[in-house]
């Protein structure tokens, strides 16, 4: 006789590999299991409501969503990337740092790579790919790789995610991002200037000061929404879902009222687009949900945690394997499933070693980003790819660079706990 979970589990990598979203594939796993268990099959719908109806924080994921596509159709992306230019553009290979910056603040937007990438990312490639000045491929590598900032720099979907399967606050989630995303964008503009010395890329014409105060006054209303939504939650005047919510709004009167930049027929198909993208990971979230009911009821997490204490592993080796083991997941699989299917599994052990779960939640979510730019499935390749209309080898040839420097920054994140838990700390957090 059959096994009945690895039944599910071939199943759900067959349906995987023929090309059916990871959603779906656990969903139906998930069925077929409690269909060979005896279970009644309506349990995986009432599991996933029951955690959908007590998940008031998953209501920042569409929002949040709405939030970043309002800003690419206004003039936002446009105006915050003529101030970034005017920053650091003056310096060698500067629209490679223009690109990273403008995706650090559009970062403090929208909590999402792929808005990053689709939004900011399609301005910024054209200005650095104008004139021949830098290769398509390396400014699609370079926009790739500052797009996985957008998920660490608060706010965050991925954290969201994260909280809903680990009980963490998101409020301290959030903050512990902070730190981590800065060094990230550290890491790459120095990889970025590197690069640039060594195929004599070029300076932009620095921007007078004189100009300096009005470049600023037209990007200051899209520059204050990180602010209002950091200060809204920090300060207690919101939660971080009602914050997603003021994130859309803002947007929305931003774009409409100081820039008059959405028509209405834009507006109407934003708001179908956003519907789009929050389905997709409406999907993702109850095949995980259906799934996780599945991993419980064998007991997997307790049989992980009894496999791995064999090995007497101290907490500085079990991060070490974690890592290994989720950027090889990052390579077949998108983050938001690892977040929502493998992580879970970890969680029992990450308390039991005395791992500060908000420490745990920031590594997985830097893991999740670095695979969305790594071959063979990183998301965010396919993108500028489709972008730039660059073989994809000629784009992952530039990216390697940024790769490496991205794992430097995830190596100090995960060995030096203090740089993600110290803005959490200043906040009132005990871990």
């Amino acid at each position: 006789m059959f096994d009945p979970f690895a039944v599910t589990i071939t199943l759900i990598v067959v349906l995987a590999i023929i090309g059916q979203s990871i959603g779906i594939s656990m969903l139906v796993g998930s069925i077929v299991f409690l269909g060979l268990r005896g279970f009644d099959t309506s349990i995986a719908a009432e599991t996933v409501l029951q955690a959908l109806f007590n998940s008031y924080t998953l209501l920042a994921i569409p929002l949040f969503i709405l939030a970043a596509d309002i800003m690419n159709i206004g003039s936002l992306a446009d105006r915050l990337l003529r101030f970034a230019q005017a920053l650091v553009g003056r310096f060698r290979g500067g629209l490679g740092h223009v690109n990273i910056l403008s995706s650090l603040i559009f970062s403090g937007m929208s909590g999402s790579a792929v808005a990053d990438a689709v939004g900011m990312g399609r301005i910024i490639i054209n200005m650095m790919t104008k004139d021949g000045r830098y290769t398509p491929s390396y400014a699609a590598a370079i926009t790739a790789a500052s797009a996985t900032i957008g998920p660490i720099i608060p706010p965050s979907i991925p954290m969201v995610l994260y909280a809903l399967v680990s009980d963490t606050s998101i409020g301290y989630l959030f903050a512990a991002g902070i730190v981590p995303g800065l060094l990230m964008a550290f890491m790459l503009a120095v990889m970025n200037f590197i690069i640039a010395r060594r195929r004599n890329f070029p300076t932009d014409e620095a921007v007078p000061l004189s100009q300096m105060p009005g470049i600023t006054v037209r990007a200051f209303p899209a520059l204050l929404l990180p602010a209002i939504l950091l200060g809204g939650i920090y300060g207690g005047v919101m939660t971080p879902t009602e914050a997603a919510a003021v994130a859309a709004f803002y947007a929305l009167t931003v774009s409409v009222v100081f820039y008059r930049s959405v028509k209405a027929g834009q507006f109407y198909q934003t708001l179908l687009n956003s519907a789009r993208s929050t389905a997709t990971v409406g999907i993702l979230i109850a095949g995980a949900l259906a799934f996780n009911f599945v991993i419980t009821r064998e007991n997997i997490p307790n049989a992980l945690a009894g496999f791995i204490q064999q090995f007497d592993l101290n907490a500085i080796t079990f991060l070490i394997v974690i890592n290994i083991l989720f950027l090889i997941l990052g390579c077949i699989l998108e983050g938001g499933a690892i977040l929502l299917i493998v992580v879970p599994i970890f969680i029992p052990t990450v308390l039991a070693l005395g791992i500060d779960p908000v420490h745990f939640g920031v590594i997985a979510v830097v893991n999740g980003m670095i695979g969305l730019v790594t071959p063979p499935y990183g998301l965010l390749l396919f993108i500028v790819a489709n972008i730039t209309k660059q073989p994809l080898g000629a784009i992952v040839r530039d990216i390697w660079p940024f790769i490496a420097a991205l794992l430097v920054a995830l190596v100090a994140i995960t060995f030096l706990p203090d740089l993600v838990l110290f803005v959490p700390r200043l906040l009132g957090y005990q871990g």
